[in-house]
């Protein structure tokens, strides 16, 4: 059975049976062939790279993604990653940063991460294809005799089961409303013309085949080196476009042919390079973007907007009747808010992967955030953990002096999320130092357990007291494993996902950040937690846990009441900061920080959400 779509082009009805087993939302109606009512086509925007990696294809599919849905159309994201792992979740953040964590539980590639705050919807852990979770489908399959005997090959089996996937996915709504999505933004990882993406490069070929030509819109990020003056003196610096040359001709040489360019560059695109990419690459002048430095990156929809990428988008997708004129007013003003922001707030970051930002690119995006609602700009001080040790003092004296330098002359500390034994004694003395010096802390899931062990070596003298993850033998358990965890296996196997925090009280001061409310839904990822048999003793001693999970046994939030702010978390509030809406743990730390606190909680109180000074 086929299905005649709005733009004239046969859909196998098999896509939609399949959507309807796995109770996703189909696409609009499904019919009888007989009747062959028109149903809405799922346009697709797929974004390659190359030359090189880390050239920003994450942020540029987000900001496509924004003027789209600034014309009024609704948007959806996928994320491809050619790598054979299942998921991310066990990926180290020295190789591939920080694992993103969504509301399913889903551990994915950062870009989703851009594609939430950029979009303001939540996806699904289905949102983000890698080689292991499609090779792992179909060898299921094949072990249940789904093939009936065939040979298994890489086409079609895997090309369909990818195709499969992306079509089914596309059509399950991401933003609170009912029905799919207009357009489906696909981000393919890595650099065409890798082996491992191969696979996915085919099935995006056939589907750029079945779908049409107005149903298909191929963007692709490529860097325009500069380089210096080379023989001849010249005014103006070269921009290469060879390198791009070559990247398309082998985009082109594997069946896809890209409608647009976006150029990555120091400085604006000149106009001669424009005219010889357009000869060499056979894509328009007027298709050919420009994105250079900027600011910051939420300069980049605004990029797009000025060439007009946007109408040449709906254009090419046949959506100029459907779409509305761009309206990009609240991205402008945030933009330029925060490139007039003359003020900062020193924040010390006390880590373990301190060697690659992009290991904490969440906490990072948070803490601008809640910073920018303040007025301010973070200045991040990195500090590795374990250059606040005492052996640190013995191996590398001049790296112990300027971290504890940093640490003393930050306005306030934030401890991470992180896993492993490395570090953690420098954790305990930043938050030892936090709490003695009355310096507003916030700690994220481990940067939690360190502070509750920190206070019960402390405060309550308990000289070995530990977690059961860098101690398996201690005899002060103060961290414990959880119970439903496994430690055979390590993918997929922790506390994941968004979990409901009760508070115990209304008059904590994190109740009051999150608009005093009596419950906040924040997404998890780890499987130690603080173990229920000492928390009677911690309270007596003046650490609370003003947040537990439904069952009442499970330590979500702490608090110190008689600290201007010292609070911990058991989840990563990171993952679900918005720009205009930031984190309520964060906004916090930086309200402390610069002495807004008081009078913001007072403001709360009386009904007045983010009425924060503008100082």
């Amino acid at each position: 059975m086929w299905i005649l779509t709005r733009y004239a082009f046969w859909v196998p009805a098999r896509t939609f049976r399949r959507a309807a087993a796995q109770q996703i939302p189909a696409a609009r109606r499904v019919v009888s062939s007989w009747q062959k009512e028109k149903v809405e086509r799922m346009k697709y925007v797929v974004v390659t790279g190359g030359v090189v990696s880390g050239l920003g294809k994450g942020v540029t599919a987000s900001s496509i993604g924004v003027v789209l849905k600034a014309c009024g159309l609704r948007v959806t994201s996928i994320k491809i990653d050619p790598y054979l792992n299942t998921d991310a979740g066990t990926m180290s953040p020295f190789e591939h940063g920080e694992v993103f964590v969504l509301d399913d539980g889903g551990e994915v590639d950062l870009d989703l991460g851009n594609y939430e705050r950029f979009l303001d919807v939540t996806l699904t852990k289905d949102n983000n294809i890698t080689t292991g979770k499609i090779y792992q489908s179909v060898l299921e399959k094949e072990r249940k005799g789904d093939y009936l005997g065939k040979t298994v090959q890489v086409v079609p089996h895997i090309t369909d089961a990818i195709k499969d996937w992306i079509e089914s996915v596309s059509l399950v709504p991401v933003d609170g409303e009912e029905g799919p999505a207009d357009v489906c933004v696909i981000e393919l990882g890595g650099t065409v013309g890798d082996i491992e993406s191969m696979p996915f490069i085919e099935a995006l070929r056939q589907l750029y085949f079945s779908v049409g030509q107005d149903n298909f819109c191929l963007i692709h990020v490529s860097l325009i080196p500069v380089l210096g003056v080379v023989g001849e003196q010249s005014p103006l610096p070269l921009q290469k476009t060879k390198p791009t040359q070559h990247s398309v001709r082998e985009l082109r040489a594997l069946g896809l042919i890209p409608h647009f360019l976006a150029c990555r560059s120091a400085q604006p695109l000149l106009e001669n390079a424009k005219q010889k990419l357009s000869q060499f690459c056979h894509v328009p002048v007027a298709n050919i973007l420009n994105i250079h430095d900027v600011p910051n990156i939420w300069h980049i929809p605004l990029l797009l907007q000025n060439q007009s990428a946007h109408d040449a988008i709906l254009k090419q997708l046949d959506l100029l009747s459907v779409a509305r004129h761009v309206d990009l007013q609240e991205w402008t003003r945030r933009a330029e808010t925060s490139d007039n922001i003359t003020k900062s707030v020193s924040i010390a970051m006390v880590g373990k992967y301190v060697g690659l930002t992009d290991s904490y690119l969440s906490v990072v995006k948070a803490l601008m955030h809640a910073c920018i609602a303040c007025s301010l700009k973070p200045s991040i001080d990195w500090i590795a953990a374990s250059d606040l040790e005492d052996d640190s003092a013995k191996l590398n004296p001049e790296a112990h002096a300027a971290a504890w330098k940093t640490l003393r002359g930050a306005t306030c500390v934030l401890v991470p999320g992180g896993f492993g034994d490395r570090g953690v004694k420098g954790m305990m003395l930043a938050a030892r130092y936090a709490r003695e010096n009355s310096v507003p802390y916030l700690g994220i899931c481990l940067g939690m357990q360190i502070s509750v062990i920190e206070f019960a070596r402390s405060v309550l003298h308990l000289e070995k007291a530990n977690s059961e993850e860098f101690d398996p033998q201690t005899p002060e358990r103060v961290v414990i494993f959880m119970p439903e965890g496994s430690k055979t296996h390590m993918g997929s196997t922790m506390r994941l996902g968004s979990r409901r925090t009760l508070f115990q009280t209304p008059d904590c001061i994190t109740a009051k950040l999150y608009n005093n409310s009596e419950y906040v839904d924040e997404r998890h990822r780890h499987r130690y937690e603080v173990n229920p048999e000492i928390v009677g003793s911690l309270e007596e001693a003046g650490l609370k846990f003003v947040g537990r999970d439904e069952s009442g046994k499970r330590m979500e939030i702490l608090e110190l009441p008689d600290h201007p702010f010292y609070i911990g978390v058991q989840f990563h509030p990171e993952f679900k900061s918005r720009p205009g809406r930031p984190s309520a743990p964060f906004l916090g730390l930086v309200l402390a920080a610069t002495g807004q606190l008081e009078a913001y909680v007072k403001r709360q109180q009386n009904g007045s959400v983010y009425a924060i000074h503008q100082q």
